[in-house]
C-alpha cells in the first residue's frame, strides 16, 4: 500500500511587517550572544533537547546558520557541502547542513564561539533584509513537509521568521539545558511567540481558546465551542516544535 503525499500550492509568507521581522532578527542576535556570554565553563558541555548537540555545538550551529545569511558565496557554499554530504550518507539536506556547521568549528572554544556569533550577527541582519527585499516572494526550490503535507515557502518567509526562530528557539534550549531563566520581554518574544500561534491557528483552522503565562504569553481565541488550552508560551512553542509531547490542538506543527 502506498501513502500518498499531499500538497499546499499557497506558498508560506511571513505574517510578520517587515520592520518588526528584521527588528526581531537584529534582537534575537543580541540576545543570544548575551545568554551565550553569561554561561559558566561547565555549562557550555550540558546536552540540550536536540540530542546530537550540547550547548557549545548548537552554538556553533547558529553562528553557521547566521553565516550562511550573509552573502550568496557562503550559502552556495554550504549547500553544495550540505548536499554533497547528504548524498554520501542518506541524510536529508538539512540535517546535513546542521552538521557542517557544527563540524567547521568542531575546535572552536566558547569564547571563539561567542566572538563568531558577535561578529557575524550584524552580516547576518544585513544579509536577511537584502534578501527580504530583493527576493522576498520569490519560492524556496525544495518542498518542505510540515504536518506530512508538502508546502512551499517564499524566501521572505524565512529570512523574516524562520531564521528568527531557529536561534530564539536554541535560546530557549539553552536556558533549559543550563537551568538559567531566559529573558523574555513581551516587546520581543511577545512578538514572536504571537507570531507562532496565529500560524498555529491557521494550520488547523479550527475553534480554540489559548491563554499562555509568561512574560511572552497573551491570550487569544476563534470560533466556538473549540478546546481551552492553558500554559507557558515557551513550553507551548516548545511542543509544536516537536521537543515536547501535546494532544488534540497541540499535534499541529509549527516549523522553527
Amino acid at each position: 500500500m502506498s501513502t500518498t503525499m499531499t500538497t499546499t500550492t499557497t506558498p508560506r509568507r511571513s505574517r510578520l511587517d517587515r520592520r518588526t521581522a528584521l527588528r526581531l532578527a537584529a534582537d534575537e542576535y543580541a540576545r543570544f550572544a548575551d545568554a551565550l556570554a553569561a554561561l559558566d565553563t561547565d555549562e557550555w558541555t550540558k546536552r540540550t533537547d536536540c540530542p546530537a548537540w550540547d550547548v557549545r555545538q548548537m552554538a556553533c550551529h547558529t553562528v553557521g546558520m547566521a553565516e550562511m545569511t550573509t552573502g550568496l558565496r557562503e550559502q552556495l557554499r554550504q549547500q553544495r557541502r550540505a548536499a554533497a554530504d547528504a548524498s554520501a550518507t542518506g541524510s536529508s539536506t538539512l540535517d546535513a547542513l546542521t552538521a557542517l556547521q557544527v563540524s567547521e568549528r568542531a575546535a572552536w572554544t566558547p569564547d571563539q564561539v561567542l566572538a563568531g556569533i558577535r561578529s557575524v550577527a550584524p552580516r547576518a541582519a544585513r544579509g536577511r533584509r537584502r534578501v527580504a527585499v530583493l527576493m522576498g516572494r520569490m519560492r524556496l526550490p525544495e518542498k518542505q513537509v510540515v504536518n506530512g503535507r508538502e508546502e512551499t515557502w517564499t524566501l521572505g518567509y524565512l529570512a523574516e521568521t524562520i531564521l528568527t526562530r531557529d536561534p530564539w528557539m536554541h535560546r530557549m534550549d539553552i536556558a533549559r539545558a543550563t537551568g538559567r531563566a531566559p529573558l523574555l520581554t513581551a516587546d520581543h518574544d511577545g512578538v514572536i511567540v504571537a507570531d507562532v500561534v496565529a500560524e498555529w491557528a491557521d494550520r488547523h483552522g479550527l475553534p480554540y481558546r489559548l491563554r499562555l503565562t509568561g512574560p511572552a504569553g497573551g491570550s487569544w481565541s476563534a470560533g466556538d465551542g473549540g478546546p481551552t488550552i492553558e500554559m507557558d508560551a515557551i513550553e507551548f512553542c516548545r511542543v509544536l516544535s516537536g521537543r515536547g509531547s501535546g494532544d488534540g490542538l497541540l499535534t499541529t506543527e509549527v516549523p522553527f
